[in-house]
């Protein structure tokens, strides 16, 4: 096994640090993460693994506040006519009462970053390039470890990335990346990696599996994400209920039945996408992703919700009760009256219908089928799209919440839905929410096709 790459991660206070190492780490328990000053007081470290193998190691350490005073300090060290390089002077002021007593913040950084390969230095690029931030550059390449300057937050309106670029090349740091610690670009971390393997040759082969690795998994989540929702779709296109269509109590309980199962389901879906990204219902604040106490803000069956994700309600959607339920026996978009129905069976033909055989004779006996409306099955490929890509752009250190936004998603909006859909339809034995639920071969593959048909939404990161 070699051995890991040692990064300390570096930078004043409240620049972002922990936010970095949650972010890469994907861990959300990482350190605390606040918008107070001085949040970290201590070094915390985190490891990147490939295989069980540890590739990097990184090491959280705290703000350094007062780099102008440190300065100074160990300058002052120096004695006249001493010739002392930069890793001397600071192992100087490390032993020093100063690093244990005015200073012992600064130390901890200072003290990690000699015993670590390299470092990555987060800047706050909002920031304007104050004495103070240039003095701490200077502290830290006095302890001759390759740097890697982090811009942070460089994509805010408020940056000054440029200025800072500018700032840093004078101090001879020309290897710079941006990255924004909560909202991290799509391809943010493959340009971070690649930094670092243009900076640190002697680990170039470690940081070249840790690169294909996270790219492969990223990858995996999207493909396991995608899965997830068109099982969703599917069962919820198959799911089917009989009712006596002469009793309108009975059929007003079956409606709503039928949405809290389909509710419910949505809701499992929900969950499993946040446990597949490793966030947490109570790491994101559901009442705006839009979700209330595990559920969506917006109701699923409500017409609002519909009209602000720009979906039409179809003509044989009734407002108000039942909005967004079906009542009647479709096959292949057409409604068999009971004529139709009677003249199959009479004619010999009842193998036609195969597992609708027994439909049928429902209807002939008196009771109807409901199933869920194609408007529904658009809303919640919609909700669900947009859920799965904000999950696969999202920082693991944000605390701001999802904001829902109206995706442009055309071809779920309007047009035909998906053959995978519409074969579900026909067959109600592949919804889990069905008795007699059968997770049959063609079940499985009307999934995977759903699923390769849902990767036109977000891309990997």
């Amino acid at each position: 096994m070699s051995t890991p790459l040692h990064l300390a991660v570096v930078g004043h206070t409240n620049t972002g640090k922990t936010s970095l190492l949650r972010t890469l780490t994907r861990d959300t328990d990482f350190g605390e993460v606040s918008a107070r000053p001085s949040t970290t007081r201590h070094v915390e470290g985190a490891r990147l693994l490939v295989e069980d193998e540890p590739v990097v190691e990184l090491y959280d350490t705290p703000g350094m506040e007062d780099a102008m005073g440190l300065l100074e300090a160990v300058e002052s060290l120096v004695k006249p006519g001493e010739r002392l390089d930069g890793p001397a002077r600071i192992d100087r002021f490390l032993h020093s009462p100063l690093a244990t007593e005015r200073f012992e913040q600064e130390a901890k950084v200072l003290r990690q970053l000699l015993a670590s390969d390299a470092a990555l230095v987060v800047i706050d690029a909002r920031d304007p390039v104050l004495a103070k931030y240039r003095d701490e550059l200077t502290l830290l390449a006095a302890c001759a470890r390759p740097l890697l300057p982090v811009l942070n937050f460089a994509h805010s309106p408020a940056s000054r990335e440029a200025e800072w670029r500018e700032a840093l090349a004078r101090l001879g740091l020309h290897a710079v990346v941006s990255f924004d610690t909560v909202a991290p670009e799509v391809d943010g971390e493959r340009r971070l990696l690649e930094k670092l393997i243009t900076l640190l040759d002697a680990h170039r082969l470690p940081l070249e599996r840790l690169l294909k690795a996270r790219e492969a998994e990223a990858r995996e989540r999207m493909a396991a994400g995608r899965r997830l929702i068109a099982e969703l779709l599917v069962d919820v296109a198959a799911c089917r209920m009989l009712v006596k269509h002469d009793e309108d109590e009975a059929i007003q309980r079956q409606v709503e039945l039928l949405r809290e199962r389909i509710r419910q389901r949505e809701q499992a879906c929900v969950a499993a996408l946040l446990t597949l990204y490793r966030f947490r219902p109570g790491d994101v604040d559901m009442a705006t992703i839009p979700l209330v106490e595990g559920r969506w803000e917006e109701d699923l069956f409500s017409p609002d919700a519909l009209r602000g994700m720009g979906i039409r309600i179809g003509k044989g959607a009734v407002a108000g009760a039942i909005t967004g339920v079906g009542i009647d026996l479709i096959v292949g978009g057409l409604t068999l009256g009971a004529a139709t129905v009677a003249g199959a069976v009479a004619g010999g033909l009842w193998q036609v219908f195969g597992h609708y055989g027994e439909r049928l004779v429902g209807k002939l006996r008196g009771f109807r089928s409901l199933t869920v409306d194609d408007a529904i099955l658009r809303l919640l490929a919609v909700r669900q799209r947009w859920l799965l890509s904000a999950l696969h752009r999202r920082g693991h250190a944000a605390i701001e919440p999802l904001r829902l936004e109206a995706p442009d998603v055309k071809r779920w909006r309007k047009g035909p839905l998906p053959d995978a859909l519409k074969s579900a339809r026909q067959h109600p034995e592949w919804s889990a929410l069905n008795e007699g639920f059968k997770p049959e071969a063609a079940r499985e593959k009307a999934i995977a096709e759903l699923a390769e048909q849902l990767l036109d939404e977000p891309s990997t990161r």
